[in-house]
């Protein structure tokens, strides 16, 4: 039995469940890996200067054992996230370190701790199998899966997922991630496949997509509201293309900070008005490596003001981390919300603490999303009313120039990846609904 067996049936218009029930498993697939025995290799360089695809390798792996509440799903495509970036240049930790705490928890998670760490966090796809205890999801069911791993046996997470003291980010602090053929996931991590999308597309949204949600949306990160203003700094990437669209589908006014005019013209094109481009007008917000200038933070407020009217932002999309976190606390007005998911450019933030105790400001950490958010996240999708911002897609032998790519920030939107789908454009089954929403699910190819 082989992969090819698999996607043969995945593309027949004639299999039921239960040829995809009694269809052999392969004992081995094809799956984008790191390696333990390389954790050192970039010792001594500099972030920028890590190179993905020397770390990042293309093996033939043991399929996993299939255990409760689990699901084995047949990849047709995945999506590059920044965390598969940190894992290829084991920054800020190695990510066997995750999987050597979490194969502790039991016998059946002792599977995870591997000398090869099976990546990514994104997947759309058709289930094989399902373990025991699985009843809402059967063999051929066209699938998305969202990156949250929780053993829910705490109580801490039972009113939010996300604060289970075993919550996981599924192909980061677990194994057989999602840019293989074949991954491993919990069953309640899958939700329907979108119709209209293709398998490349449905694939992108999933962690970027759940994680704005929660952020932008959720009453555990902002609240946004009709009407807020909403600085969104990288604007047209991967997590601030789904902010643009929450924030223009919700009733508020993004203001959308890029860094070239191309990435301006994405956000025009998503339907963006107020845009900066931080490259164009010359913002340095740190004097030197020490020492930041309170003057730009100013200059960049006073420039806010200027598009919105004279209103300070209610709201900060913040993600870059260091650079950004001392001018997002300051142009913040009274009152308002700084939200933060990420620190691309360094995580040791600093800022001046009188602009955020004496304005009442708050700053909320918020990560991924719980299992309702991401579901609410999908069903927009589905719905057509938020789309996928895929600008490329690479071969599966090619993810490791796809993380460089990431790395390196050359791309727009998110970057796809065939795993088991032989070319782009399959697995769309409405295409009435496709044709209604085509511009806008093409929007990051077109520019």
């Amino acid at each position: 039995m082989t992969t090819q067996d698999i996607l043969d049936a995945i593309q027949s218009p004639d299999a039921t469940p239960a040829d995809f029930a009694a269809l052999p498993l392969p004992e081995s697939y094809r799956a984008i890996t790191v390696h333990k025995d390389e954790t050192e290799m970039f010792a001594g360089l500099e972030t920028r200067d890590k190179d993905p695809r020397k770390s990042i390798h293309l093996d033939e792996v043991p399929l996993p054992e299939l255990g409760p509440g689990e699901a084995l799903v047949a990849v047709m495509a995945s999506s590059v996230n920044y965390n598969s970036v940190w894992t290829s240049i084991f920054e800020p930790l190695s990510t066997f370190g995750f999987l050597e705490r979490y194969g502790r928890l039991s016998e059946l998670t002792k599977r995870h701790d591997l000398p090869y760490h099976v990546i990514g966090s994104d997947l759309a796809g058709v289930v094989l199998r399902t373990g025991p205890g699985v009843n809402a999801w059967k063999p051929g069911d066209e699938v998305v899966a969202h990156c949250l791993s929780v053993e829910l046996e705490s109580s801490d997470g039972h009113n939010d997922t996300m604060l289970d003291p075993e919550q996981r980010i599924w192909g980061f602090e677990t194994n057989f991630g999602g840019l293989a053929e074949i991954a491993l996931v919990k069953s309640n991590q899958l939700m329907p496949k979108p119709d209209h999308l293709s398998w490349e597309e449905a694939a992108a949204p999933g962690l970027v997509n759940s994680t704005a949600y929660r952020q932008l949306v959720s009453r555990n990160g902002a609240g946004m509201k009709q009407g807020d203003n909403v600085l969104i700094w990288g604007a047209s990437g991967g997590l601030g293309s789904y902010a643009t669209q929450f924030a223009l589908a919700g009733g508020a006014n993004p203001i959308c900070v890029v860094s070239s005019p191309q990435k301006a013209d994405i956000c025009r094109a998503m339907g963006a008005e107020a845009i900066i481009d931080r490259n164009a007008e010359g913002y340095t917000f740190w004097k030197n490596e020490h020492e930041q200038d309170p003057r730009e933070w100013k200059r960049f407020g006073k420039r806010i003001r200027e598009l919105t009217g004279g209103e300070d932002v209610d709201i900060v999309f913040e993600h870059p981390g260091r650079e950004t976190f001392g001018a997002s606390v300051y142009v913040t007005r009274k009152g308002g919300t700084i939200v933060t998911c990420a620190s691309t450019s360094g995580y040791n933030h600093e800022y001046d603490n009188r602009y955020l105790w004496m304005s009442l400001k708050r700053i909320i950490g918020s990560h991924f999303a719980n299992y309702r958010e991401a579901w609410e996240a999908n069903r927009l999708i589905a719905k057509g009313k938020i789309h996928p911002t895929l600008s490329k897609v690479y071969a599966l032998e090619e993810t490791g120039q796809a993380a460089h790519d990431v790395h390196r920030n050359l791309h727009q939107g998110k970057v796809g990846v065939l795993c088991l789908a032989p070319e782009e454009g399959l697995g769309v089954r409405d295409e009435e609904m496709r044709a209604q929403h085509l511009d806008a699910i093409n929007r990051f190819r077109n520019i």
